[in-house]
C-alpha cells in the first residue's frame, strides 16, 4: 500500500466506542473548504470534528486515511479502484465498517467496481459525497457523513446491517451496483430504478430488512482486484454511421462491448450492423446488452429488432446498470480465464447486480 497515505485517528467519545470505522478520503467535492480567498482546497480532516460536532454522539473509534493527493472523480480510474480496495483489504479485520468519501460523478462506477473486487463481505463499505462542499454553509456534507456513519455502524443482535457494497446520498441507501447519477444539480443526486432502496433516513432510520444481504461470519473474504480495462460502451442512437461502428468494434485489444441499446433492447436491424456485430462475436468480443432506459430490462427477442441478438451471441444484461455492466466485464475479463463461465457469469447474478425476469 502507498505509504505517503495520510492517517489520522479520531475520538468521537471519551468512553468505549460502539464501533470502529475507517473512514476513506479519495477527494471530491466533500473534502473541499473555502481559503482565505475564496477558492476551494482540500479540507483537513483532523479537523472534522469542529466542521461536523455532531459526530460526537456517534460514539465511534474513526480512522481517517486520506489519499495522498484528493482526486478529483473525472479522473478516478482502475488504479483508483484497486487502492480502495487495497486499503480494505489491508484493514478489514481491525474495523467494523468503512465508509468511502468520493466524487459524486464516478461514483456509481466505483461502487459496481467495489463490488465485484470483494466476496464475502460481512461487514459494510458505504460510499458516500457530497453536491456542495464541506465548507459551504448549505452543504449536504454533513447529513450525508454523519447518516452514512450512523448506517455503518448500525448493528442487530451484534452483527452488521448492512454487508455489502452501499451507497448513501440525501437520506437513501442504494444498493452500491444498482445505483446511478441521474442529477448534476440537486441533492437528490443518486436513484437505483430497478432495485429497493435499502434503507432511508427520517426520524428513524428505517432499513428494508428483506433486500438486505445476510450476514455470515464463516463466509471467507476473497479480494480480486485485476480489471480489465480493455471494454468500452457502444450507445446506440438514430443516425449511427457503419464507419462509427466499425471503429469501435476494431479497438485493438479490445475484449467487451456495453451496448446501449434502446427500449428492452433493442437495435436497429440493418444488415451491416449484425454482419459487423457478429463478426465481433466470432472473434471472440463479449457484446452484452443494456439498456439505455433507467428502469426496466433487456428481454432479447420480445421484438424482432432485437431477437437477432441472441441469435448471433449478443448477452442480455437484463436490468443491469451500464456502471454496474462495465465493471462487470473489466471483473470477469481480469479475473476468470474460461470464456464459457464468463459468459455464463454475464448472464446471471454474481453480487445481487441484475434481476432475471420471467
Amino acid at each position: 500500500m502507498n505509504k505517503n497515505y495520510k492517517i489520522v485517528n479520531i475520538a468521537t467519545t471519551s468512553e468505549a466506542p460502539k464501533s470502529s470505522i475507517m473512514l476513506i478520503y479519495t477527494g471530491g467535492t466533500f473534502g473541499m473548504v473555502y481559503d482565505e480567498d475564496g477558492s476551494l482546497t482540500p479540507f483537513n480532516f483532523s479537523l472534522v470534528l469542529e466542521k461536523i460536532p455532531e459526530l460526537q454522539s456517534l460514539d465511534l473509534k474513526l480512522t481517517v486515511i486520506s489519499f495522498p493527493e484528493p482526486v478529483d472523480s473525472s479522473n478516478v480510474d482502475i488504479q483508483h479502484w484497486r487502492a480502495m480496495g487495497d486499503i480494505v483489504k489491508e484493514y478489514y479485520k481491525q474495523f467494523d465498517a468503512f465508509v468511502i468519501l468520493h466524487g459524486t460523478d464516478t461514483m456509481a462506477y466505483t461502487a459496481s467496481a467495489l463490488s465485484f473486487m470483494f466476496r464475502g463481505l460481512s461487514k459494510p463499505i458505504i460510499l458516500t459525497g457530497a453536491q456542495i462542499p464541506i465548507g459551504a454553509t448549505r452543504s449536504d456534507a454533513r447529513e450525508n457523513l454523519i447518516t452514512a456513519l450512523e448506517i455503518a455502524s448500525r448493528k442487530n443482535n451484534g452483527v452488521p446491517m448492512v454487508n455489502e457494497v452501499a451507497l448513501y446520498f440525501n437520506y437513501f441507501l442504494l444498493k452500491g451496483n444498482r445505483s446511478q447519477k441521474i442529477r448534476s444539480s440537486n441533492f437528490a443526486a443518486f436513484e437505483s430504478e430497478n432495485h429497493p432502496y435499502l434503507a432511508e433516513s427520517g426520524v428513524e432510520i428505517v432499513f428494508n430488512e428483506s433486500f438486505l444481504r445476510e450476514h455470515d461470519s464463516q463466509q471467507r473474504l476473497e479480494y480480486y482486484p485485476k480489471m480489465d480495462p480493455n471494454v468500452v460502451v457502444l450507445k446506440i442512437f438514430p443516425g449511427i454511421t457503419q464507419e462509427v461502428v466499425k471503429t469501435i468494434l476494431s479497438i485493438k485489444g479490445l475484449r467487451g462491448v456495453v451496448i446501449e441499446s434502446y427500449g428492452s433492447g433493442n437495435i436497429m436491424s440493418w444488415d451491416w450492423m449484425i454482419d459487423l456485430l457478429r463478426k465481433a462475436v466470432e472473434k471472440g468480443i463479449l457484446l452484452y446488452n443494456v439498456s439505455q432506459c433507467m428502469g426496466g430490462s433487456v428481454v432479447q427477442g420480445r421484438y424482432e429488432t432485437s431477437k437477432m441478438l441472441s441469435e448471433i451471441g449478443v448477452i442480455s444484461g437484463h436490468d443491469i446498470t451500464t456502471e454496474a455492466a462495465l465493471a462487470k466485464l473489466m471483473h470477469l475479463l481480469g479475473t476468470e480465464k474460461n470464456m464459457d463461465i464468463i459468459k455464463q457469469k454475464l448472464n446471471i447474478a454474481i453480487r445481487g447486480e441484475l434481476t432475471l425476469m420471467e
